[in-house]
């Protein structure tokens, strides 16, 4: 057994070089034809390149799929990245929306305050709202206008469309509103075209009652509610809201102005009426004229003197 397997190594050795040397001749043979510059040569290169590389497709197969696969890989790879910078720039645009779709409320809003239309004699200072009461039993908002901007307790305040309340505290730098919808607000209004008087009554809803109306037959729901100015706290003819009816046929008012959403206020610069002083003079006059009858020309001289 060992002199066979001594036989066996005897022959493959040699047999392993000469095929080695065989190998080597030919790839040197395959070497010089392919770097030789004849036409003849060139000529049998196009012929066994004709015959040999279309039978060669199938070894070719994986190489060209391993090739495919690398580069679907780094596409993939730059699809990926290119699909993460998309999400960034996304969020930001999302935040830019966003802060795009404030300021378009705000400008909407102060858009809205410019175009209302007042008392060429009134003036007023815009102020933003800081916050709100919070509670629903008590209806108010912090301005951050007080008496520095020349606010006085008592003057309306307005959104862009209608009436919202009236300044009910001035500090230095803020102001508080109490809104129409609070239960302590009482508005003096003219419900038109029927020209009936009536009061405006907060009662902490939305929309709220109408008390003490003249002739409730002349008032239909859609009419309009504007302030009379009767009292002379609130200037003459603001616009407060609209005539509705809840279910229970009360008479409500659908008020103009947007409570949900009050950012800014404009504070009307209103005096009021101009107080009445006692004048001795007049009393005692009209005294002197209900007791005695009426004055000759002479003595109402002397009494306005």
């Amino acid at each position: 057994m060992s002199r066979d397997r001594h036989q066996s190594n005897d022959y493959t050795g040699p047999l392993r070089r000469l095929l080695t040397a065989v190998l080597v001749v030919l790839l040197a043979a395959i070497f010089i034809l392919w770097r030789i510059d004849s036409p003849r040569v060139e000529r049998f290169r196009a012929q066994v390149t004709d015959r040999l590389v279309p039978n060669l497709e199938w070894a070719m197969a994986p190489v060209t799929g391993t090739v495919n696969l690398l580069r679907d890989f780094q596409s993939y790879q730059r699809l990926s990245e290119q699909n993460g910078e998309l999400r960034s720039e996304l969020r930001k645009m999302q935040t830019w929306k966003e802060a795009a779709l404030q300021l378009e409320q705000e400008n909407a809003r102060l858009l809205d305050l410019n175009k209302v239309r007042l008392d060429p004699r009134l003036t007023y200072v815009t102020g933003v709202v800081l916050a709100d009461s919070g509670s629903p039993f008590r209806q108010s908002v912090l301005l951050n206008v007080g008496a520095r901007d020349g606010v006085i307790e008592g003057w309306a305040t307005m959104d862009g469309i209608g009436l919202v309340g009236r300044i009910s505290g001035v500090g230095e730098n803020t102001a508080r509103v109490i809104l129409l919808t609070d239960a302590s607000s009482r508005i003096p209004a003219v419900i038109q075209p029927s020209g009936q008087r009536a009061i405006v009554a907060g009662d902490n809803s939305a929309a709220p009652p109408i008390d003490f109306l003249e002739n409730p037959d002349l008032v239909r729901p859609g009419d309009r509610v504007i302030s009379s100015g009767d009292g002379g706290v609130f200037p003459e003819g603001l616009l407060i809201g609209q005539i509705a009816a809840d279910p229970g046929g009360r008479l409500r008012v659908r008020l103009a102005a947007d409570f949900e959403r009050l950012e800014f206020l404009r504070v009307l610069r209103h005096h009021g009426t101009d107080a009445l002083k006692a004048n001795p003079a007049v009393i005692s006059g009209f005294q002197t004229e209900a007791a005695e009858g009426p004055l000759t020309e002479a003595e109402a001289i002397a009494v306005d003197n």
